[in-house]
């Protein structure tokens, strides 16, 4: 076991001292005295040095110790939460017996069940030692759960205790009783923080006690036997969904033999994990291959995991930045290819109304979080009148919901650039990320994809003049099928689409002037749209260059 000089025995000394510090409390609660009080209030002081010497000595290591491996580094970052909350413990112990000053009759909440939620604590905290020195995963696990158990103890006596509240006697005891009982619960929750740290510190990544869960019961039901700590598991960071994603795969073995199925993890609300299983299983029966097949699936109580297959290629924002031009150009022909097979595949005639004025509504207020100024006033310059940003939304919210798509096609609904995946080894595209996947129109995913690009913060010369180039190559594929298929609404639709794009993109960019850019052309859109009104849509000309930077 890697063990840090001076680190572990501080830990050691910390464990030991709040396991002490809370049956120090328990022992006061059941007999109140100076004496004790005087030695758990004084004993704290000595665990907030403790814990501050841990942390130190922890970002001192980090620092200072140039070959320390990941593992290594996971282990002194557990250590450190393992300390803090520790010392929160501590600091909840303190709060209960001063608590307790309050009580008139301290011998009032012995009618109440502290005692055994106070015996749960000190179960777990005798475990945390032991289970970080053996990495021990069941071990960790008992610790999570201790909180799961004070919860339902600490509902039980919360209770009891607004019955005789309600009933108007000893008001102000009971209130305090109440106060005690919310600290040993808080215990619960720190108990969880230091069983999630030493998860981390043995499967080495971040994961919180019910996403464990889940990955638990979705491996078991997608058939793969390995327990848990033979399983590899890599975080990916970066995702806006709200889910929690990772890569799964085994652990080298002895042999140095590398699993041969990797997969890909996802956990989060039941809405968007039933709707990208759904979508997938729609997806692999229309074109398998293009997207990931799903593996395992399972919900509990709120949330739902998926385990799918993982597919290969990197994402063609890389391919954009970092490729050559030819491999570039290649990849945006199985694009097209890709693209025009499903559109092809999947048209259907019945028109389809469209929403990306009201997409932009939706999501006034997250843009509004970031820009403060992002929704303009009414203005007047001499003659000139300048529609507010609300005006300018009503007005083509209405010119909107008179016009059609003529025909609908299957569509990502998340067309990102990162979400699409090229493997050039086999000559295929791979959609990821598909729970917004429905029939509509087609412009949706292809303004998406466009400023996808343009939003991109990235401002070389040369670099920007490869994003220009795919956005013009995948925008004149698009005009190309719209022509094909008398698409004579596509320029004023696209107008819309690029609105709702360039409007809703800039929650994610703090860079201000870039930002104020996006705003602009969204709002350029809006007046050229109507500046148009009394003519026909299909006249409507998509002003040149909107989409290049």
């Amino acid at each position: 076991m890697l063990t840090f000089e001076g680190l572990e025995e501080n830990l050691k000394f910390i464990a030991m001292e709040v396991e002490n510090q809370t049956r120090s409390t328990v022992n006061f609660i059941n007999q109140p005295s100076r004496k004790l009080y005087e030695s758990i209030i004084t004993k704290d002081d000595y665990i907030d040095n403790l814990k501050t010497i841990i942390e130190n000595k922890c970002f001192s290591i980090i620092h200072s110790e140039k070959s320390l491996q990941k593992k290594d580094i996971n282990r002194i970052r557990s250590i450190q939460t393992i300390s803090v909350n520790l010392e929160r413990i501590a600091d909840f112990c303190v709060n209960i017996v001063r608590q307790m000053s309050y009580l008139e009759n301290y011998r009032m909440l012995q009618n109440y069940d502290y005692d055994a939620m106070m015996t749960e604590i000190l179960k777990a905290l005798s475990k945390i030692l032991p289970v970080l020195g053996d990495g021990n995963l069941t071990g960790a696990l008992i610790i999570c759960k201790t909180e799961f158990v004070l919860d339902q103890m600490y509902k039980t006596n919360f209770d009891r205790l607004m019955f005789e509240i309600k009933k108007g006697l000893h008001i102000p005891e009971l209130i305090t009783i109440l106060f005690i009982f919310r600290y040993i619960e808080r215990i619960g929750d720190s108990l969880l923080n230091i069983g999630e740290a030493l998860i981390f510190c043995i499967i080495g990544e971040k994961i919180k006690i019910e996403q464990f869960q889940a990955l638990e019961t979705t491996l078991s039901k997608s058939g793969i036997k390995e327990t848990i700590s033979e399983i590899d598991f890599q975080s990916i960071w970066g995702t806006r969904s709200g889910c929690r994603i990772g890569r799964v795969g085994q652990k080298e073995n002895n042999d140095n033999a590398i699993d041969v199925y990797g997969s890909i993890f996802k956990e989060g609300v039941i809405r968007k994990i039933s709707a990208e299983k759904d979508s997938l299983e729609r997806w692999n029966q229309l074109f398998p291959d293009l997207v990931a097949k799903v593996y395992g699936y399972h919900e509990e109580g709120e949330n739902a995991s998926l385990l799918v297959e993982y597919l290969p290629g990197c994402t063609l924002d890389e391919m954009a930045l970092t490729s050559d031009l030819p491999y570039l150009d290649n990849a945006l022909f199985v694009l097209q290819q890709t693209l025009m097979e499903i559109w092809e595949t999947t048209l259907s005639p019945v028109p389809a109304d469209t929403n990306y004025i009201q997409e932009i509504m939706d999501r006034k207020e997250d843009v509004q979080r970031v820009h403060a100024g992002a929704f303009r006033l009414k203005q007047q310059l001499g003659d000139k009148k300048i529609d507010s940003t609300e005006a300018l939304l009503k007005q083509c919210g209405i010119i909107e919901s008179c016009i059609q798509a003529p025909f609908s096609v299957l569509i990502h609904g998340d067309f990102n650039v990162n979400n699409i995946l090229y493997d050039h080894s086999n000559q295929k595209i791979h959609f990821i990320d598909l729970y917004r996947s429905k029939d509509f129109d087609y412009v949706k995913d292809v303004s998406v994809f466009l400023i996808s690009n343009f939003r991109m913060p990235v401002f070389d010369a040369g670099l920007r003049e490869r994003l220009n180039h795919v956005i013009e190559n995948i925008y004149l594929f698009a005009r190309n099928f719209a022509r094909r298929h008398n698409d004579g609404t596509f320029d004023i639709r696209m107008a819309f689409a690029l609105a709702r794009s360039f409007f809703t993109s800039t929650r994610f960019e703090f860079n201000t002037a870039f930002s104020k850019e996006m705003l602009l052309r969204s709002h350029f859109l809006m007046e050229k749209i109507l500046a148009h009104q009394g003519r026909p849509w299909t006249d409507f000309q998509l002003p040149a260059n909107i989409f290049f930077f």
